[in-house]
């Protein structure tokens, strides 16, 4: 039975590890959200050349691997152009949020053109500026149908992180790799369980991020929720007095 534990200090490099996963996760959400609501927004611009180079950013973030996009941000891009690598962390954040914000434009475009379109309009009545209109009225409404899957596409990048063992960061899958030959020079260990905790530790974390979304949508629809409906009396009573002030 021993052979299918893990040690209490090589539980503890796991976690060490999923505290590194966790960072990265969190800056390349900061990334990809800014470039996802940049993007997005840019898409519907007026100016064709403004939806010409947003719609490029978002085929290339798309289109390309994120193994491929990890390589070329962390190790290619230093050395072609003698950037420092002082920062792996960094660097596998900046691809990583790249990624990220290449679908989560089309999802922020799909989300405000869902919008109804009196919204827009009652907006510009109000003599709003187009930040004003896109901060105060389009992107709150938005928010509900953004929520759901930037959450399903959150849970994504954090598989991605495990890439980033790759590149020399010490992360969950790195750190199982150092266990592994710690195990294979002990003649110690069970492969399957050592995965099998792995496996665990990031769909604990998926269902952190899937709980945290949720809650961000009931808040929303709470916010946004709509009072009961009048009855047909409450109407009637309504219409005479609506009449008066007309008159008035």
């Amino acid at each position: 039975m021993e052979a299918w534990l893990l040690t209490g200090s090589q539980y503890t490099l796991l976690l060490r590890g999923a505290l590194v996963t966790l960072q990265i996760l969190g800056l390349a959400f900061v990334v990809g959200i800014v470039l996802s609501l940049v993007v997005g927004v840019a898409r519907l611009s007026e100016r064709a050349w403004v939806r010409g180079i947003a719609l490029g950013f978002v085929e290339f973030a798309r289109g390309i691997s994120s193994i491929i996009l990890l390589f070329i941000v962390a190790i290619a891009i230093p050395i072609l152009f003698g950037v420092p690598q002082e920062s792996l962390i960094l660097l596998a954040t900046f691809a990583l949020g790249i990624n990220m914000g290449g679908y989560g434009a089309e999802i922020i475009r799909g989300a405000i053109q869902s919008v109804p379109k009196g919204q827009t309009e009652a907006s510009i009545s109000l003599n709003l500026t187009p930040l004003q209109r896109l901060w105060h009225v389009v992107l709150p409404q938005a928010m509900t149908v953004i929520l759901p899957p930037m959450g399903n596409l959150t849970i994504e990048i954090l598989k991605g992180t495990a890439l980033v063992s790759l590149i020399g960061l010490t992360d969950v899958m790195q750190m199982a790799r150092n266990i592994r030959q710690q195990q294979l020079a002990d003649a110690v260990g069970n492969l399957p369980m050592l995965y099998l905790n792995v496996l665990v530790i990031y769909f604990v974390l998926a269902q952190v991020i899937n709980l945290l979304f949720r809650l961000a949508e009931r808040l929303m629809e709470k916010r946004y929720e709509g009072g009961p409906a009048l009855t047909a009396k409450e109407l009637e009573r309504l219409r005479p007095a609506s009449a008066e002030g007309k008159v008035g």
